[in-house]
């Protein structure tokens, strides 16, 4: 059985539920794995990332490799 036949198969039988605890239940659930998804989506800079950031961006500013914010709302008026 594929993903999609899975997803509707659960629909139908969540549809049917009469209990509001069981429902609570797969509420959260739900909401801690979107919750552990995300958190495994985020990956936080390194402070040596950041800072080769920082000098890339400084480095390109002195040598004029920008826009100002007026080239940028133009581009998309």
């Amino acid at each position: 059985m594929n993903i999609e036949a899975r997803k509707i198969e659960f629909i139908q039988e969540f549809l049917k539920l009469q209990s509001e605890e069981t429902i609570s239940k797969l509420e959260k659930i739900l909401k801690k794995e979107k919750d552990t998804s995300d958190e495994r989506l985020f990956r936080p800079m390194t402070i040596d990332k950041l800072n080769k950031r920082i000098d890339k961006s400084e480095s390109d500013f002195k040598n004029n490799r920008f826009k100002t914010s007026s080239e940028l709302l133009a581009k998309y008026e």
